[in-house]
Formats: structure tokens, C-alpha cells, sequence
């Protein structure tokens, strides 16, 4: 699809009066501490190509802790991490879907960045300063996902109506994928259970 048609579409669903309806659910998470951080995505939409917002994502490292866990974006998003701790951070990726990147280590104040560019990536992040930390970035080709919250609650808003497949990602848990119509108005439930 060309740049022109893809803009147009984009242009399309910011205008009043597209058609849109939600996506709304829970996720339930067997053998797991909580339901949250589950990333529920529509899996394709053929023909449309969405480009990388020019805003920044951003992973802070804040209490010897990734914030968020889970981090979902745009093929070809950029995320800024940053160290927010009084001791020095490091940021890697073992995954070589994510080039295998190790940004180094820096202190309290400073940012480092890394463009995801390969959707379908869900690299783990990792320090070396730190080995008990670890977090996910989860690189889609779509910007219509939503992160479960600890008690499994989802919504996905403002999705252009029509048929899709809907996917679910977990760290360590798996679920069936399903199928969805959302209307044109109002929305649409599905709920997911996932397990080991």
C-alpha cells in the first residue's frame, strides 16, 4: 500500500464520522500472581500499513524496577529509557529480533534510546548491573492493543468496524486467539483465559 493510500486511511479514522466501536474483556491468568499485564492486539488489517508515531515510548528504571513491565508498541516506535535510581543502569536485549541491542550503563538522570523496528518482536529487557530486573517490549503492527490490568479489565477503543482476529501475549502464560466483529457502534466482549 502506498504512503498516500495509508495516510488516507489514517485520516479516515480520525474523522467523526468513521465508524468505530470497543473492544473490551478480562483476562484470566491460571497458575499466575495476577491477570495483568496481558497484551491483547488485533492481529492484522490487511492492506493498511501503520507508520511509528514520532512521540517517544518511554521505560523508566525507577526502585530497581522496568516501569512499566510490559510495554507495547508500533513497529518503528522509539523508546526512551530512562534511570531515575541513585545508582548506575544498564539496558540489553539477549533477542535478536531486537538486534540483540546493549545500550550500556549510565547514571541517575540520563536517557538512552532504541528504535523496535520488526513486529512480532517481543524482546526481553534486561541489566546487567542488575540481573533481577526484567521487562518486555511487545512490537505490533497496529496501534490497537491494550494491557490487562492486575484484575484482567482490557479495552481497546475506537476501532474501525469490521472482523478481526484478536491475540493475546504473556510473558510466560499462552491463550487461544479470537474471533471478533466489532460493531459500529458500542462494542464487543471478549474475554481470554491463559495458562501455562
Amino acid at each position: 500500500m502506498s504512503k498516500r493510500i495509508a495516510l488516507l486511511f489514517l485520516a479516515f479514522l480520525a474523522s467523526p464520522a468513521v465508524v468505530a466501536g470497543d473492544i473490551r474483556g478480562t483476562v484470566k491468568a491460571k497458575g499466575w500472581k495476577h491477570s495483568g499485564d496481558a497484551v491483547v492486539h488485533i492481529d492484522k488489517i490487511p492492506g493498511v500499513t501503520f507508520a511509528a508515531p514520532e512521540k517517544h515510548a518511554t521505560m523508566d528504571q525507577k526502585n530497581l524496577v522496568f516501569i512499566p513491565h510490559v510495554l507495547p508498541v508500533l513497529a518503528g516506535t522509539t523508546v526512551d529509557y530512562q534511570n531515575s535510581d541513585d545508582v548506575l543502569h544498564n539496558v540489553f536485549s539477549p533477542d535478536k529480533c531486537a538486534e540483540k541491542f546493549n545500550l550500556g550503563t549510565w547514571p541517575k538522570g540520563q536517557t538512552r534510546s532504541y528504535s523496535f523496528k520488526e513486529a512480532g518482536c517481543f524482546p526481553v529487557m534486561l541489566c546487567n548491573v542488575h540481573p533481577e530486573m526484567e521487562a518486555y517490549v511487545v512490537v505490533l503492527e497496529n496501534p490497537y492493543y491494550a494491557v490487562s490490568a492486575k484484575d484482567g479489565s482490557y479495552e481497546i477503543k475506537n476501532v474501525p468496524a469490521g472482523k478481526y482476529t484478536l491475540k493475546i501475549w504473556h510473558e510466560k502464560l499462552k491463550g487461544q486467539s479470537v474471533e471478533v466483529e466489532v460493531p459500529e457502534k458500542g462494542e464487543v466482549v471478549a474475554d481470554f483465559e491463559i495458562k501455562r
